[in-house]
């Protein structure tokens, strides 16, 4: 197979959406623009990936640099067109003798099978393969001039005739070339136009005057669907839903109310599952098959092991990892802690750091006291431990097998297996207190009126 690199354009401004984040730093699924485009470029066997980004976002460089290196950034400055983009990466690309696609990272759902078509049409023939797609509203879309597979030229709506503006294949700007060729008609792009800019289409219009063969693929226009305000990326969001959903559905997980379970990018969840409503999915959860995640549930870099019982409210945190037919109940939140087999915290409990063992039982109330304000230390439960209600185990603290807390009690010591850990105060009991307490305090109120 003929060498692949990639060049993601990501230099754009990102104004429409009116906020601090650059916009190839906001998400779809979890995951954020960027890492979706080279997720793509990945997926489509590209050995090279140059991301050309702009001088004001350099929050995007550094999240490119710590994925790709260094060398996979282009800097466009100033920004003079998508052509100047893509010449930006020339020099990144120095020596690459293969094909190169041109894409768009704000095209957070384009993946490897909507542009494979394109290397399809140059293992064909074709000198450049450019990707289209039939407009619902073509509206301000560049029109695909076509005869057949061969495109004749992209015209912009602007300068398009009436007849023309009738025309639904449009443009994406995402296109297949030899390097070499690339960058060759590249070079002889100009800026003769009414923004003095340096258009990538004009590609097309070169290559067909050397009379090589520019040949059109063509993707779901879903699949193309730019990102350029919080709206379009709210758009975006709901297709990637809607396709999750529809995949775990057909994969076997039970879902009553679909429409209200919301996916990560990288959500793992095996047919038998049971996802109730109104659950949200962080990046890096896996749910086996068997377990059940009921309603108002938030996990995030967790597992769940098959036949546990997780919620309902529950909040997962990363590093939690519920063993096989634990429970997991209502307003309990676990975080880097290990739960055995068959273990319980049904009510009201927070466990940080640590494990819990094969059946043990955590009472509600239950504190695991994690944190002294600079450090983090862990908290073990032995199997087959009971912690009484309103425990706060301060760590760093081991509860062995078999052994139980006193409920009230905080336990700052380690407490043998099979033993009994008491700490707190000795009830004292004064008779008839209440009574004179009652007397004297209405005998007050009749004085005072």
């Amino acid at each position: 197979m003929t060498q692949r690199a990639a060049v993601i354009l990501a230099a754009g401004q990102g104004t429409r959406m009116k906020s601090p984040l650059p916009k190839m730093l906001h998400a779809v699924g979890g995951r954020a623009l960027v890492d979706r485009a080279i997720d793509a470029a990945e997926g489509l066997g590209c050995e090279k990936i140059v991301v050309v980004v702009g001088t004001h976002s350099p929050a995007l460089a550094e999240r490119v640099s710590r994925r790709l290196g260094q060398a996979a950034i282009a800097v466009q400055d100033p920004p003079l067109g998508t052509a100047h983009a893509v010449l930006a990466a020339r020099e990144a690309l120095k020596g690459f003798e293969g094909d190169v696609v041109i894409t768009n990272g704000d095209h957070p759902l384009q993946g490897p099978a909507d542009m494979a078509p394109l290397f399809e049409l140059r293992s064909r023939g074709a000198d450049i393969a450019v990707l289209g797609f039939q407009a619902q509203d073509p509206s301000a879309y560049g029109r695909m001039l076509l005869d057949g597979e061969r495109l004749l030229r992209i015209v912009e709506a602007k300068e398009a005739t009436p007849d023309e503006l009738l025309i639904r294949a449009c443009n994406t700007n995402v296109m297949a070339a030899p390097a070499g060729l690339l960058f060759d008609l590249l070079a002889q792009v100009t800026n003769d136009n009414a923004k003095g800019e340096y258009y990538l289409t004009d590609v097309i219009l070169l290559a067909n005057g050397r009379r090589l063969n520019v040949r059109a693929a063509f993707a779901p226009e879903e699949a193309v669907m730019g990102v350029n305000s919080q709206a379009e990326l709210a758009g975006a969001e709901a297709v990637f839903q809607r396709r999750r959903r529809a995949e775990l559905l057909d994969a076997g997980v039970w879902m009553p109310a679909p429409d209200t379970v919301h996916f990560a990018w990288d959500t793992q969840v095996a047919g038998g599952a049971t996802i109730e409503p109104y659950v949200v999915f962080g990046p890096g959860v896996e749910v086996q098959a068997g377990a059940v995640i009921r309603a108002f549930s938030h996990l995030e870099g967790a597992a769940v092991r098959s036949g546990a019982l997780v919620g309902p409210y529950a909040r997962l945190r990363p590093g939690a990892d519920i063993g096989e037919e634990a429970h997991i109940g209502n307003f309990v939140e676990v975080k880097k802690v290990k739960v055995g087999k068959g273990a319980k915290a049904n009510h009201l409990s927070y466990l940080g750091d640590g494990s819990v063992g094969e059946k043990a039982n955590i009472g509600a109330g239950t504190i695991f006291c994690n944190y002294d304000g600079f450090d983090k230390a862990e908290t073990h439960v032995g199997a087959g431990a009971f912690i009484g209600s309103d425990t706060a185990l301060v760590a760093p603290v081991t509860v062995g097998e078999g052994a139980y807390t006193g409920s009230g009690s905080v336990i700052t010591r380690d407490v043998a297996p099979d033993a009994l850990a008491l700490a707190r105060g000795q009830q004292v009991e004064k008779p008839g207190w209440a009574a004179r307490f009652r007397e004297a305090k209405q005998k007050l109120r009749r004085a005072k009126s």
